[in-house]
């Protein structure tokens, strides 16, 4: 179970092209434990995994989705997938902001 969640944290990283030290700051927490997990091989906390399924912007739910990577749909093309990880990246004051920019550009 433990390299399955490692791989995993991995995955999403190598998905967002995020460092452990990108992935530290968008989970908020600190990288030197963040990178202790991954240097001893240990599984992450329940919380630790919380926060990093916050910074990721996904659910544990579909951290846990194996199967097929949650942030990506097979309905969608690349650039409509790309868009949406964007989106996701943003804060939400950010995502506002697009929001009613696309509003706009729609209203043309």
């Amino acid at each position: 179970m433990e390299n399955e969640v490692l791989n995993r944290i991995r995955e999403l990283c190598r998905f967002r092209h995020w460092s452990v030290y990108r992935l530290a700051k968008e989970a908020d927490i600190p990288y030197s434990s963040l990178n202790n997990i991954f240097n001893r091989n240990t599984v992450p906390s329940i919380p630790t995994l919380e926060k990093i399924c916050e910074g990721f912007n996904i659910t544990l739910s579909d951290f846990f989705e194996y199967k097929k990577n949650p942030l990506r749909q097979e309905s969608m093309t690349e650039e409509e997938q790309e868009l949406l990880e964007s989106y996701r990246a943003l804060s939400l004051k950010d995502r506002g902001l697009l929001k009613a920019y696309m509003n706009g550009l729609l209203k043309r």
